[in-house]
């Protein structure tokens, strides 16, 4: 299962690089909020995961306020897949078995393998809703298929 959840959280970083910069070659959609409030959730709901899975603290109130530009959210899209991606890649086995708890589902836990399963499939359905939003701004949405991706696995394109 390792492998599999390192070729998804690579899939992501690329898929999510590959959005956000097709949303800044399109004005509308640079200057959409709908959009950016949409980026920044993905975005915040992946660094909750990374923060619970670490053990780390997860300053909700600072975290839950969008960036002011595009650019600054990509960044952090940046720092967050880079982080995640090393401790991925530095993972065992049996962390992933490891039972963690959030305070948003009280009385659950999960496993830290199906926390990172939610990540990579929560990521995934809010960046179709933002392909179809800039799809309706009259942009050009980027191919975000995993299997596609899959063909050459290439690196996130941050630029």
């Amino acid at each position: 299962m390792i492998t599999m959840l390192q070729d998804l959280i690579r899939h992501q970083g690329h898929a999510n690089a590959s959005l956000l910069r097709a949303i800044r070659q399109h004005e509308a959609a640079a200057q959409d909020l709908e959009l950016r409030r949409l980026m920044h959730h993905i975005l915040l709901a992946n660094r909750f995961w990374l923060a619970l899975t670490l053990g780390q603290p997860f300053a909700l109130e600072s975290e839950s306020q969008a960036p002011e530009s595009l650019d600054t959210l990509a960044g952090r899209f940046q720092e967050t897949h880079t982080q995640e991606l090393a401790w991925i890649l530095g993972v065992q086995e049996p962390e992933l078995a490891r039972r963690i708890e959030t305070p948003f589902l009280p009385g659950s836990s999960f496993s830290v393998e199906e926390a990172w399963m939610q990540v990579c499939m929560h990521s995934h359905g809010h960046r179709s809703q933002c392909a179809t939003r800039l799809w309706m701004l009259g942009g050009t949405p980027p191919s975000l298929d995993f299997i596609l991706w899959l063909k050459d696995r290439p690196a996130p394109d941050w630029s």
